[in-house]
């Protein structure tokens, strides 16, 4: 599991760090996850299933950075990109979405738009092949937003990628994305977008015109700094609003021996 603890100047390279599940918070897990409802849905959703942890607490911490004011800028739009594959950022879109859907009142929808390897829906106990996709509009001009939402049990709207067709790649050469996100943008309170990585693909940089920012995840001690530099640099200068380091357990050390106390305390019943 993953999760951020504050959101960083890019230009710093200062980040959101996440770390691996602390022992109560993987008990928790596998206490919850006996529940019929979840039982389909990722065990690295620490949103979904150990909303009280540490770990969770670190997307709330996201979550305000978001709410906090930007000095008019919107955040309503924002897609989730790495610099490569494996980085966790799908991991990171859905918790960030389930958080956000806390909210009381807040309408959420999450889109997958990595056509090539997509994992949205599988991750939240969806079947990604029963009924149309964000592919589908590549082939479908008369496609709705609508159309395509599925709901969750967690206040979630999703809208799966899809099965692919060879034409689906052409999506992002179109206007048609940007459509559907402007339909999105009157019906949701935020919108993520769990893009493909940036410097496989050109699909993340061709949606910069459509997104209000990007959040980009790395995994801490492997993606090479490089990486990292040239991932920010593929990005449109302005848009970024920071970077999650994913899964670094460095400062959490610490951290879980002297609060282990607060996090486990028990609920009366």
């Amino acid at each position: 599991m993953t999760t951020p603890t504050t959101l960083g100047d890019p230009a710093s390279l200062s980040a959101v760090r996440t770390s691996e599940p602390s022992p109560r918070a993987q008990a928790e897990t596998a206490r919850t996850a006996r529940a019929a409802i979840l039982t389909e849905v990722d065990d690295h959703l620490v949103a979904v299933h150990s909303p009280q942890s540490f770990e969770a607490d670190q997307y709330r911490i996201l979550r305000h950075f978001l709410d906090q004011d930007s000095g008019g800028a919107k955040r309503q739009v924002l897609a989730v990109t790495s610099p490569t594959a494996g980085d966790g950022k799908t991991t990171t879109a859905v918790n960030l979405a389930v958080t956000l859907a806390q909210s009381p009142g807040a309408r959420v929808v999450l889109i997958d738009a990595d056509l090539r390897r997509p994992f949205v829906a599988t991750s939240l106990g969806l079947d990604d092949r029963r009924g149309p996709g964000l592919a589908a509009t590549a082939l479908d001009p008369k496609l709705e937003l609508e159309q395509l939402v599925r709901p969750t049990p967690f206040n979630v709207d999703v809208v799966p990628a899809g099965p692919s067709t060879p034409s689906a790649y052409r999506l992002f050469d179109s206007a048609r994305v940007g459509q559907l996100l402007d339909q999105a943008r009157r019906r949701y309170d935020h919108v993520l977008v769990d893009t493909p990585p940036v410097l496989l693909v050109p699909d993340c940089r061709l949606m910069s015109q459509w997104v209000d920012g990007f959040i980009v995840v790395v995994a801490a001690h492997r993606t090479p700094r490089k990486l990292l530099v040239d991932g920010l640099g593929a990005l449109e200068e302005g848009k970024v609003l920071g970077v999650v380091f994913n899964a670094d357990d460095r400062p959490l050390s610490g951290y879980f021996g002297r609060y282990e106390g607060y996090y486990g305390y028990h609920q009366p019943h």
